[in-house]
């Protein structure tokens, strides 16, 4: 229970079924980070933690605060500024699933004595006897699905989880807190980084890692310096706003090179990705395809999903070549693969193929050239 609406209708919903249930609020909020200026954009705080409380004595049920700062700091806080510091675009939100939520807090549930874990996440889980598995689905509200931070579940985890509001649209999530009399029944949908409340993230970053934050230089896809970056944490794939170069066109970053502490610049078409490479996979179902299989792919939460050609390579990575190119795939951000409703799994992006080589970019643009002097 995060103290926010889903979690606590998730709850109310599971009394309202007749099961027994316990509350279980996470403490993460670092001990070094003041208060947020606004208790609404930050969870598993001090405000959070009140609010959850308020909502299980509303509910008649038991409720317990567990201290996972340091956990929380050491698997999402530090990979979070490593990432960056590696010139990569992390999800804390997966990183906080694979190694908070359904890792530790799940053995924890178990440790209770309890069954089943139950989250606010909107998404479905279905078992399909013919095949003696457990499914991961989207959500019924397309809007809210949040399937794609999901895809590194498991079966053994899958089998102990529900995912009571996933059947639900948001307004019906609200409309039963307000029947219930929840106090969080309006509270808004946090937005945040639950760990960067105020700033920008690239602040916690050079904070934490000042190799990030050394100054370093802005270059074109010719390798010439066009500019002079701040530091590499705070920048990403795909961002235009920041960069301070005066080009007479619009660049946009498609790529950080840590080693030389560089950020390069291009145009927009060098954002586009032919294909990705991804580790840290994950299939659901358990098997391993044996060939290239035909999915839908998404490589951010709340982006569309693309048709594609998946297949493992002889080193163990997740090889997936969209049908169109696919704008600012970003080392760092993961990949979730679907077969209709079904999430099927995923991996992190590790490396991307451009649809346009730089040189063919630069023949291109050399070509241009000579035809409008001609």
């Amino acid at each position: 229970m995060s103290g926010g609406v889903d979690s606590s209708v998730a709850a109310a919903l599971l009394v309202e079924a007749g099961h027994e249930v316990v509350g279980l609020t996470m403490n993460l909020w670092p001990a070094w980070l003041p208060d947020p200026d606004d208790a609404f954009r930050a969870c598993c705080g001090i405000t959070a933690i009140g609010d959850a409380r308020a909502v299980a004595q509303r509910l008649g049920i038991r409720h317990y605060v567990l201290n996972l700062r340091a956990e929380f700091e050491r698997a999402v806080i530090d990979q979070f500024c490593d990432e960056y510091a590696r010139g990569r675009t992390p999800n804390p939100c997966i990183a906080c699933n694979r190694a908070i939520k359904f890792s530790i807090l799940l053995r924890k549930v178990r440790a209770l004595g309890l069954d089943r874990l139950a989250t606010g996440h909107y998404a479905r889980i279905a078992y399909d006897p013919a095949l003696d598995r457990h499914l991961l689905l989207r959500a019924r509200d397309a809007e809210k699905d949040q399937s794609y931070v999901l895809f590194a579940l498991t079966q053994e985890q899958l089998r102990r989880l529900l995912f009571p509001v996933g059947e639900y649209a948001k307004p019906q999530i609200r409309e039963t807190a307000r029947r219930l009399g929840l106090a969080v029944a309006d509270r808004p949908d946090s937005q945040e980084i639950c760990f960067v409340p105020r700033g920008h993230y690239s602040d916690l970053v050079a904070r934490r890692r000042p190799e990030a934050a050394r100054p370093g230089p802005i270059l074109d896809r010719a390798g010439q310096q066009v500019g002079t970056h701040g530091g590499v944490g705070a920048f990403t794939v795909g961002q235009r706003r920041g960069l301070g170069v005066a080009a007479g066109r619009p660049l946009y970053v498609t790529g950080i090179d840590p080693a030389r502490n560089a950020v390069l610049v291009g145009e927009a078409r060098d954002l586009l990705a032919a294909e990705i490479t991804a580790r840290q996979v994950n299939w659901i179902g358990g098997g391993i395809p044996e060939g290239p299989v035909r999915v839908t792919a998404r490589i951010r939460h709340g982006g569309r999903e693309t048709p594609a050609r998946a297949w493992m390579d002889q080193t163990g990575a997740l090889r997936v070549r969209f049908d169109e190119p696919q704008r600012a795939a970003a080392p760092g951000q993961a990949v979730a693969l679907y077969g209709g409703e079904v999430v099927l799994g995923g991996g992190v992006i590790d490396d991307v193929t451009p649809a346009v080589r730089p040189g063919e970019a630069l023949a291109a643009a050399g070509a241009l050239e000579v035809s409008r002097g001609r």
